[in-house]
């Protein structure tokens, strides 16, 4: 249903017939509290601009040709001397390192407080025509982004301008972007369409938002002239507030419709739409805390607050019949609590003519400003007016200039009359709202969770595979050797030399066998001293080394094992087949200790690498305390000595010779 909102008298506004142009602060006690006109200050007193409140606390607001900074308290801290009109329709701006930036004319002044009693000129023109240039329209808004260093200017009939804090002109844009033979904005009305609203800033999101005359909502990047979406609200209605929510969310206010909208800030898509109660069509711009509610007055006098989902709170819970709230709140200090000012009036109907709500209003009783905490609810402070607070104000500089209630409602608020809360630095108000936007997150599949785990699994078995592949021809096709040669015809010999190691394998074995059941002659020994160099240089080349290109000697290669003969005694050295050192002793004896012809005893003794190394060592020490003498033992004594078994049987001796046992070491090798 469409609400147009008529105020007759246009609620303390206009002096024809409010009381709020020039207040005279007083408190009667006898009669009931009401604004009084004081008919001589009416004539002198100068009309305060739309205020800011600084981050310092103090209040900011301009007056014909002048700037003031007023203290709380309502005292002028101090003035700097503008030389032009400034409109009084748009507040003052913070910049950069305390600087403030206005509208006076056609042009944009930049204010510098430190300069302020040097010789150095506190205002400058920051935006305007030079001297015998052509002066440019009307200049609807005005803001400042400290994140991307830039002020933003919209001219009506010529665009947005970016200028850089320097003055230098960074970028241009227009209601209408021509692109790849299409154009987005303004629809069909090309030629009278034009940006209507202020520059609105998102500080989480870097965006800027505008609205054009066909009922369009822009959103552009701070850093570029690119639209990032276009959302139409034409059907609503063509005129409407937008509100940066910081919060991941901008908030649309349809006056007529008594609509609340608030939209996504990367698609511009509607995610909640809410009621409240008939808007005025001036003065309505809502407010968002650091917990991210909305709130925004009524005419109804009531005070409607909206969580980030569209929950509703309204403040108070009970009102007077006559009230209505006509003027934006405004946030403390602290970002989480919010001042309202309701007007009394002396008689207010209301009556719906087809889709419109009409609302007629007597002059104003009295003024009831509260402070309270949409989030959680609580009401901290009331205070009607006149009252205390008219009093304390009564002896300041304020009674030299026109008063409504948007000025005595910055003055409560820097005041910070009733509050209890902290007050936080504008990075951490920032931090607490930017933290309510939460990252979407992309739903890719609901399926089997162990079907989703079995397939992670496969995977990670396929990558750590194809890892290893890589790894391993990285380092094929990095060695010298295996440049130019083909990695079939590679592999093919690698083969090769495997087959050829398990037939040395099978014939080391049965010699072995054969030479361990019997008595072996010199040429099947031999044998498998050849057979096992041939095998050693097989292992050899199948070693990773050797197949990488790397197959130069170590220092722990085996010594090669040839036999020895001195006359008396054979011994021929050999590994097995499981890496096992093994030594044949064959012994001659002489003539004279037996018979020729008869058979010599066998006897195979094992020992193993630790006892045979241990046996070494202590022989070794009693050799070296023993007196040294003229002979020496050879190599094959001292075997046959240390390690001939003992036999339960004498050999048998002939004429010429006897053979002494066969004696068989096997050790672990090394």
């Amino acid at each position: 249903m469409r609400f147009q909102i008529v105020l007759l008298f246009h609620l303390l506004l206009q002096s024809a017939s409010t009381v709020s142009l020039s207040v005279q602060f007083q408190n009667n006690s006898v009669n009931p509290p009401s604004f009084s006109v004081q008919g001589k200050a009416r004539k002198t007193a100068s009309r305060l601009s739309s205020p800011l409140i600084g981050y310092d606390g103090r209040v900011y607001a301009c007056s014909e040709t002048n700037l003031f900074a007023f203290e709380s308290n309502g005292s002028v801290f101090w003035t700097v001397p503008l030389n032009y009109t400034c409109n009084v329709g748009l507040p003052p701006i913070h910049g950069e390192r305390g600087k403030i930036y206005l509208v006076a004319e056609d042009k944009v002044i930049k204010v510098n407080p430190s300069n302020i009693g040097t010789n150095e000129s506190a205002a400058e023109i920051f935006f305007g025509p030079e001297p015998g240039q052509e002066v440019p329209n009307e200049i609807i808004g005005l803001s400042a982004s400290m994140s991307s260093l830039s002020v933003f200017i919209n001219v009506k009939h010529r665009g947005l301008f970016a200028y850089g804090l320097d003055g230098q002109l960074r970028w241009t844009a227009g209601p209408v972007l021509h692109q790849f033979g299409y154009h987005q904005g303004c629809k069909q009305n090309v030629r009278d369409c034009y940006f209507t609203s202020i520059p609105v800033i998102d500080r989480c999101e870097a965006n800027i938002y505008m609205s054009n005359t066909e009922g369009e909502m822009y959103a552009l990047s701070a850093r570029s002239p690119q639209f990032k979406w276009i959302q139409d609200f034409s059907s609503l209605d063509k005129v409407f507030t937008i509100t940066p929510g910081n919060n991941g969310r901008v908030y649309v206010t349809v006056p007529v419709r008594a609509i609340v909208l608030a939209l996504d800030v990367t698609t511009g898509n509607i995610l909640w739409q809410m009621n409240t109660g008939p808007l005025s069509t001036t003065g309505c711009a809502p407010v968002v805390d650091s917990n991210g509610w909305i709130s925004i007055g009524s005419l109804d006098g009531h005070l409607y607050s909206f969580s980030p989902t569209g929950s509703l709170k309204k403040f108070p819970r009970a009102t007077e019949l006559n009230s209505v709230v006509q003027v934006s709140p405004l946030l403390d200090c602290s970002g989480y609590g919010v001042y309202i000012s309701q007007t009394e009036m002396e008689g207010k109907t209301s009556h719906i003519v087809g889709e419109y709500t009409y609302i007629s209003a007597l002059k104003p009783r009295n003024a009831v400003f509260t402070m309270l905490a949409p989030s959680t609810g609580s009401i901290y402070w009331s205070e009607s007016y006149p009252g205390k607070f008219s009093s304390l104000l009564s002896g300041t500089d304020l009674h030299n200039f026109v008063l409504d209630e948007s000025v005595l409602l910055a003055f409560i608020t820097a005041s910070k009359i009733g509050n209890p809360l902290p007050c936080r630095t504008t990075y951490h108000k920032l931090a607490a709202s930017c933290s309510e936007a939460r990252p979407k997150f992309l739903s890719i599949y609901t399926g089997d969770e162990r079907a989703i785990l079995l397939f992670l699994l496969f995977e990670s078995a396929v990558l750590v595979l194809l890892a290893a592949l890589v790894r391993f021809c990285c380092i094929f096709w990095s060695k010298k050797k295996l440049h130019g040669q083909d990695l079939g015809k590679f592999l093919e010999k690698r083969h090769s030399l495997r087959l050829q190691k398990k037939a040395f394998d099978r014939t080391i074995t049965e010699l072995e066998k054969k030479a361990s059941e019997e008595a072996s002659t010199n040429a099947v020994l031999e044998k498998i001293g050849d057979l096992v160099q041939e095998r050693e240089g097989l292992q050899r080349k199948l070693s990773t080394t050797y197949s990488l290109g790397r197959d130069a000697l170590t220092g722990l290669q085996r010594k090669t094992l040839l036999p020895l003969y001195d006359g008396k005694t054979r011994s021929y050295s050999f590994q097995g087949a499981r890496k096992e050192s093994v030594t044949i002793f064959h012994t001659v004896s002489d003539a004279s200790s037996g018979g020729s012809d008869s058979d010599s005893d066998t006897e195979i003794s094992w020992h193993s690498f630790e006892e045979k190394e241990s046996a070494a060592k202590a022989k070794a020490k009693a050799k070296a305390k023993a007196p040294i003498t003229d002979g020496s033992f050879s190599d094959d004594e001292i075997s046959e000595e240390d390690y001939q078994g003992s036999s339960s049987e004498p050999a048998a001796s002939s004429s010429r010779s006897s053979m002494s046992p066969l004696h068989m070491l096997r050790g672990e090798s090394a």
